[in-house]
């Protein structure tokens, strides 16, 4: 039985770095006895999440189907590592991240959400703080680049279906990729917009492109 839901919690653990982009992840699994025996069970054991959101201390349990089965909750602990994004030096608060600010290696993740799976991913950004020599990053502690200023002049692209319809106008507030702001647009309106790229914008009633032009 402790097997099984070994087998499970390594899949599961695997699949959750899998879904967070990272490359080559590798865990050890500890399954916790427990001090209460298991009945035998006539019928396919199935093993089921309960909560595996930290991969140090997880919860499965072990679920044997039917009026006379059983249900048997097992501590789980998981060393879960992968090649993961992290500050090559010391870097300053606000700094715009380049190639040699940061490097690739591998690290036991304390948690699998929030990781930076490739450099690429964050070139462009900045710390919210410095960020100390060989710290992982994770996406909580960088700032986007702010691409749109207050007072720059913007292009309102709006674009449904197969339709295309821009306009120029003026941006109220600053914004990285993403956010909304304020733009009036040549007639005076003022309307919320969402920031799509350097100097470009979409109403924010739109849903948001899938693909936006930088």
């Amino acid at each position: 039985m402790l097997l099984h839901v070994q087998q499970a919690a390594r899949s599961h653990v695997l699949a959750q770095a899998a879904s967070a982009g990272l490359a080559e992840p590798q865990a050890e699994v500890t399954v916790l006895r427990g001090s209460r025996p298991l009945a035998a069970c006539g019928r396919a054991v199935t093993v089921e999440a309960v909560d595996a959101r930290m991969p140090a201390r997880m919860r499965f349990a072990a679920v044997c189907p039917g009026a006379d089965g059983w249900r048997y909750e097992f501590v789980v602990r998981a060393q879960v590592s992968a090649p993961v994004v992290v500050s090559a030096t010391e870097v300053p608060a606000g700094k715009v991240l380049t190639d040699e600010d940061v490097l690739l290696e591998r690290h036991e993740l304390s948690s699998l959400t929030d990781v930076v799976a490739t450099p690429r991913a964050v070139l462009g950004m900045s710390g919210k703080r410095t960020l100390r020599a060989g710290e992982v990053l994770r996406m909580a502690l960088l700032a986007a680049p702010t691409v749109v200023k207050r007072g720059d002049a913007v292009t309102i692209v709006a674009r449904r279906d197969q339709i295309e319809v821009s306009m120029a106008g003026e941006a109220l507030d600053s914004g990285a990729r993403g956010a909304l702001v304020r733009v009036r647009n040549a007639n005076g309106t003022v309307l919320r917009a969402r920031v799509t790229g350097a100097g470009t914008v979409e109403p924010a009633d739109l849903p948001a492109t899938s693909q936006s032009p930088d």
